[in-house]
């Protein structure tokens, strides 16, 4: 797909289609209510959509909007009030599969030790007998993946060694492979997807809604919700504030219901801050993503915020985990400024930590949250070694990880319910944020950042910038990578966009906008040949102090002699070969 393509989707004008206006209400929730304990979820809820149209439901973190689609889904009883659904109530995931009801959920649940080809067909096959044979599997499988995510995927390849945008088509495609379907509902399914996987995306979606199939959407992408979306009902702290029209359709009427607050529609006009030193503290030289790109040369200065963004599979995500120690390099060295003024080597996760290294995943259920703990426990897990006492004896100061605790919640406005529940009981934006708390409570010098806002409302969005631009004033840094380029914008001061495993071109000031971005991201700009570091003589690099680095992989001049000691070796026929190394 063209970027020429992509930008005139983008401003494309949608329609209703015509069975939207004959087809009124068939699917409608009254007066709903969902208690969990004392939290209440959904709070008197109405909500009313038609077939043929694409509705997407809005709010803050925490608002029900995943407890709606769930409802929806037969996935959660209902405590009080009224679902209806083609005349009937969900009552079960099995009924409302049968009911024609496709439904992907925010979380991307797949089975990780399984193929793709089995993720897509599980629960599809009866008990006594198969829908499909494994070869009309695997052709659907290997068509629908195709389509879907614009390259050939391997239909026998495990899930685990699949990128997390992968495993969201294949969760998506689940949906999309029913031939039943009446009504599909999409909680977040965008979250981890890029630009172009998108837009593919939406043309699926516009197909289905041209089709007559009713399309519930769940989405924090304000650009993208005005852009698809033919109706939105917002929500707040658990109850329907609002309907908006196709017409009506803005950020400042959305912020507006969302917050209930009047806002001003007028665009952020914040000039990205700028490092108020040249002090470099840290740098990657000959960096190597993968086997086969072209090395990294990197660095970034205290006070600043770097972007970092790219289509999907082109490295990026590579790329941040190698700079905090996550992932191994195939090659150069990376190296962080210590308290003493001098350069350290650093290659693993934990010398990273040691380092003032922290890192905040957007893959929270692989790579963030620990399910079996409690909400207190994720947010303070990293702060029991520093604040024990006692030496050896390891007494932890419960009252000042209280302290910090109580902090960062409100700091971040995490709405937790009480601290011993497992995280699993917040919603997916509330534990996006005990993330970002967790990090911002280890206080690191460098703040590695890939897709943090994933998952997180408008408003949450606004203060984490906020968070970080007084996290950088204090001489701090952050490498912030997004998949949404409205996000580089007053934000940070210079953004690499990444193609084939190597940085492609740097955006720098006012030449960061969505739409230079966005032709970086498809090689339409002009590019760098390479990238390059600045002196390294004013500041000497200390040797590798921590875990051993693969020597292998770091270029080094040698001088190999090959000598043939036959003659000397009377004793014996055999001829010996020695290498010497010089």
């Amino acid at each position: 797909m063209s970027a020429e393509k992509n930008i005139e989707d983008n401003t494309s004008k949608e329609v209703l289609s015509d069975k939207s206006q004959t087809v009124q209400g068939d699917i409608y929730v009254k007066d709903v209510h969902k208690y969990f304990g004392v939290t209440r979820a959904l709070n008197g809820v109405n909500f009313n959509a038609n077939f043929g149209e694409i509705h997407a439901i809005v709010g803050g973190n925490g608002c029900g909007k995943s407890t709606l689609a769930k409802v929806l889904s037969g996935v959660l009883p209902v405590d009080k009030g009224k679902v209806s659904v083609l005349g009937q109530t969900p009552t079960s995931p099995v009924m409302a599969r049968n009911m024609g009801i496709a439904t992907v959920f925010q979380e991307v649940m797949i089975a990780e030790e399984s193929s793709v080809v089995d993720n897509l067909f599980v629960g599809s096959d009866d008990f006594w007998y198969k829908n499909f044979t494994q070869r009309e599997k695997v052709l659907k499988a290997q068509e629908i993946m195709e389509d879907l995510v614009g390259e050939y995927i391997d239909p026998y390849t495990q899930a685990f060694n699949l990128s997390l945008p992968i495993k969201a088509w294949i969760t998506i495609a689940r949906a999309f492979l029913r031939d039943n379907t009446k009504v599909l509902i999409l909680d977040e399914s965008s979250a981890a997807l890029d630009f172009d996987s998108t837009e593919r995306l939406f043309k699926k979606m516009r197909e289905l809604r041209d089709r007559g199939v009713a399309i519930l959407i769940v989405t924090h992408r304000i650009a993208e919700l005005v852009r698809i979306s033919d109706k939105a009902t917002v929500m707040r702290d658990g109850k329907d504030v609002g309907v908006l029209e196709k017409k009506d359709l803005n950020e400042k009427n959305l912020i507006g219901l969302m917050t209930g607050r009047e806002e001003t529609g007028e665009k952020s006009t914040s000039v990205a801050m700028q490092a108020k030193t040249d002090k470099v503290v840290l740098r990657a030289e000959n960096l190597v993503v993968w086997p086969d790109s072209k090395p990294v040369n990197f660095e970034v200065r205290r006070g600043e915020i770097v972007g970092v963004t790219g289509l999907d599979g082109n490295g990026q995500d590579d790329f941040v985990k190698i700079l905090a120690g996550v992932q191994e390099s195939h090659g150069g060295t990376i190296e962080i400024l210590n308290t003493n003024e001098k350069f350290l080597r650093f290659n693993s996760l934990e010398s990273a930590k040691e380092n003032g290294i922290s890192f905040v995943s957007g893959d929270r259920k692989k790579e963030g949250i620990l399910p079996n703990l409690s909400i207190y426990e994720n947010l303070v897990v990293p702060l029991y070694n520093k604040t024990s006492k006692a030496g050896f004896l390891g007494f932890i100061d419960w009252m000042e990880l209280n302290g910090i605790y109580d902090w960062e919640v409100e700091r971040l406005n995490i709405k937790t319910g009480p601290r011993e529940n497992l995280i699993g009981s917040l919603s997916g934006g509330n534990q996006q944020k005990v993330m970002i708390a967790r990090s911002f409570a280890q206080h690191p010098k460098v703040l590695i950042l890939n897709d943090p806002a994933r998952g997180i409302d408008i408003s949450t969005k606004r203060d984490l910038y906020v968070h970080l631009r007084k996290y950088v004033e204090e001489g701090n840094t952050v490498v912030f990578l997004s998949s949404e380029l409205e996000e580089f914008i007053g934000l940070c001061p210079k953004v690499m966009v990444f193609r084939n495993g190597t940085i492609f071109d740097i955006f720098e000031n006012d030449k960061i906008n969505a739409d230079t971005l966005l032709e970086g991201m498809f090689g339409q700009t002009a590019g760098i040949s390479q990238t390059t570091i600045s002196n390294k003589s004013d500041l000497s690099s200390s040797p590798i102090q921590n875990k051993s680095i693969d020597t292998n992989k770091i270029k080094e001049k040698k001088i190999i002699k090959i000598e043939n000691f036959a003659k000397e070796n009377t004793n014996n026929n055999k001829t010996k070969i020695k290498i010497k190394t010089f």
